[in-house]
């Protein structure tokens, strides 16, 4: 036995073994148990090192229902880790299955089934296989001169065939780390795209004759009309992958090559929650604290469609959110379900719009209001007149740099008296690309890059510029993950003044920025510094702001 293999013994004192009296949970007694017999006792299982033919014949639901994983091969048995010391029958079943002696060692039940999850998820490059063997078998009926004859009233073959292959891109995407799933159908047959770190990626060209199929196995899962193909449809999707719970929005629309399907990813297990873990300098958090935690007024948080605006008002309710504070949202849709947190998802259909849902809301005694989005001058109306009659008001709006969304508000109509008066601070924010940590290298900055990123003669020593090379951790692009950028501007009596004369955004950001505000540019440029991203990372989610400096 390896020493990274060893069991660790415990003592019937450690184990709690059972004396008559007190309370008892479901893994103490198992753990007494597996003690009393003498079974080996694994804190935590060492990597698999059985052939992957071992796993294929144990179906994942047998290894799940039963909470038992085959680890390793030695002297003539089968290592099975167990949650349940009294569960033989499962035993019995597997030494059938597999043809070998099985011998059980006890480990506990969450261990285990993270362990499974890790084991069945392995399947890399399963779906490109898949759709390469359906292309060859194609060929091959292609070639004979007979076309295949289908019986209409047995669909198990070409169903399983399609449910596979889908279930293995969803797959596939998840692990992948994909927000979203494009299904393209063009002339040459279906491109399957996924958006990984904000950047479309092809990943799958399925040949045509799939086309139909696929999509409307999508449509059949969203519970969509699979027979109307000439309107848009919107659904969702509740999936399962081990232990997480994965939702897809699901959204179709006709286009010239058939249907478009775009499916957005919505991994409740993958989401961070927490100022303090998106990536704010410690000035801005510390401002950007401070603002969600007064009594009443406006922030707004800016950016382009996935700069990450939901995922900053959820960690900035997360910040605030007790017994004693009442929060409520409108959203389009609810995301995330936030716990304690009372969320209204918008629904146009039955006259449930954000300025309808708005009114509603303030009945309800509510001291924090997050608005999904404000899109019309009827919502921003009610947001400012809540924040006058004492309510936090959060929401968001699409533009470019954090001045700019005062100016968009006044273009909708909003007195500019007003928003001097409610609006407390606004922050902007963009997603860049972290370059990948497995083919990060060194390489030598040009004077261009310098001065396109506004780093002068006398910051240039001892900067270091890095960029990946790509390698197979991050499918060549040579970025993985993601990183905030933020500029945040706090309405202090200048800009106030500011507002009140003229909303012009350059000159609000001329006032911003003499006031200390951090702008999106300069904070890209500390994380080039740290060696986190690229210049182009920062240039292309920066470009057409002005500077300012």
């Amino acid at each position: 036995m390896e020493d990274g293999d060893k069991p660790v013994e415990k003592t019937p004192e450690e184990t709690k073994e059972y004396s008559g009296s007190g309370m008892f949970s479901g893994e103490d007694l198992s753990l007494s148990l597996a003690v009393r017999f003498g079974m080996e006792i694994y804190e935590e299982l060492p990597p698999a090192k059985l052939p992957k033919a071992f796993f294929e014949k144990i179906p994942y639901s047998f290894a799940k229902n039963n909470v038992l994983l085959p680890f390793k091969f030695e002297e003539g048995e089968v290592f099975v880790a167990v949650a349940d010391p009294l569960a033989l029958e499962p035993l019995e079943e597997l030494r059938m299955i597999l043809e070998e002696e099985v011998r059980p060692v006890y480990c506990p039940k969450q261990i285990i089934l993270t362990a499974i999850n890790e084991v069945y998820n392995q399947e890399e490059g399963a779906a490109s296989q898949m759709i390469a063997d359906m292309q060859e078998r194609y060929d091959d009926g292609k070639n004979e001169g007979e076309p295949e004859v289908y019986d209409l009233l047995d669909r198990r073959r070409d169903q399983a065939v399609i449910v596979k292959l889908l279930n293995l891109i969803l797959t596939e995407a998840i692990q992948q780390g994909a927000s979203d799933i494009h299904f393209d159908p063009t002339e040459d047959g279906l491109k399957v795209r996924y958006r990984i770190d904000g950047v479309l990626q092809l990943r799958h060209s399925p040949a045509t004759e799939y086309q139909q199929q696929l999509i409307t196995r999508v449509k059949v899962m969203a519970k969509m009309d699979i027979a109307e193909h000439r309107l848009p449809q919107d659904g969702r999707i509740k999936l399962k992958m081990g232990p997480r719970d994965i939702d897809f929005r699901v959204s179709t629309v006709p286009v010239v090559g058939g249907e478009r399907i775009v499916l957005r990813i919505l991994d409740k297990g993958n989401v961070i929650l927490g100022l303090d873990s998106i990536g704010m300098l410690p000035q801005v958090y510390e401002s950007f604290t401070n603002m969600i935690k007064l009594p009443e007024g406006i922030v707004l948080v800016t950016g382009p469609t996935g700069s990450g605006k939901t995922t900053s008002l959820y960690s900035a309710i997360c910040e605030i959110v007790t017994d004693e504070v009442n929060i409520m949202t409108i959203e389009d849709p609810v995301e995330y379900n936030l716990k304690g947190i009372a969320q209204i998802g918008v629904r146009p259909k039955i006259n449930l719009t954000f300025a309808a849902g708005l009114r509603h809301i303030l009945r309800q005694d509510p001291d924090v209001v997050m608005i999904g989005e404000i899109r019309d001058v009827e919502t921003a109306e009610i947001a400012i007149q809540a924040s006058l009659t004492g309510h936090l008001v959060l929401s968001t709006l699409h533009t470019n740099d954090a001045p700019s969304a005062i100016t968009r508000l006044v273009e909708m109509g909003i007195e500019t008296y007003l928003l001097s008066s409610t609006v407390v601070g606004v922050m902007a924010q963009r997603l860049v690309r972290k370059i990948c940590p497995h083919c990060k290298v060194r390489y030598k900055h040009t004077e261009r890059e310098l001065t396109a990123l506004g780093i002068v003669a006398s910051e240039k020593e001892g900067i270091e510029f890095y960029h990946g090379e790509g390698c197979k951790e991050c499918f060549g692009s040579g970025y993985k993950g993601r990183h905030g950028i933020y500029e945040l501007m706090n309405i202090n009596s200048a800009i106030q003044k500011q507002i009140v004369t003229s909303a012009d955004s350059i000159a609000l950001r001329r006032i911003a920025i003499d006031s200390g505000m951090v702008t999106l540019l300069h904070h890209g440029r500390e994380l080039v510094k740290q060696g986190i991203t690229t210049v182009s990372e920062v240039l292309r989610v920066t470009r057409g702001i002005e500077i300012g400096e």
